[in-house]
């Protein structure tokens, strides 16, 4: 039988405002917006090379909870890049607020944290050889 094939994936994030924070990921972050829907915006689609991340509005009666409030070092996303440095430093110049500062983890990722206007933790690690 053939087997139909993955071709990505991306996170999901439920948000307080979707035009505050997809202009954080795209001013900040680097990110593009691919697609809005709603009028006003509730849900919207952003990416960058060539990975996404959605965001929909939370309502009135939902509530947003950043992993880490649940559980220590526990991301909402994580990208891996393939120079954790240099995105790091592209992040300072962007002046954004850095949630962990770059460092080794004890199973040889180089990795840093970045805290969107929800309070979610983003981390971007680069794998070392």
């Amino acid at each position: 039988m053939v087997k139909a094939k993955l071709t990505g994936s991306a996170a999901i994030l439920l948000v307080s405002d979707i035009d505050i924070s997809a202009e954080y990921y795209r001013s900040k972050l680097g990110f593009e917006s691919v697609r809005f829907y709603g009028d006003p915006h509730d849900f919207c689609i952003l990416g960058r090379d060539g990975y996404y991340l959605m965001l929909t509005k939370a309502t009135a009666e939902e509530t947003i909870i950043p992993n880490w409030k649940l559980k220590e070092k526990t991301s909402n996303v994580y990208f891996w890049v393939d120079d954790a440095e240099k995105i790091y430093n592209e992040y300072l110049e962007r002046g954004v607020e850095i949630d962990y500062t770059l460092y080794i983890t004890h199973y040889n990722v180089k990795e840093f944290g970045v805290s969107d206007p929800d309070g979610y933790d983003i981390s971007f690690g680069e794998l070392l050889k």
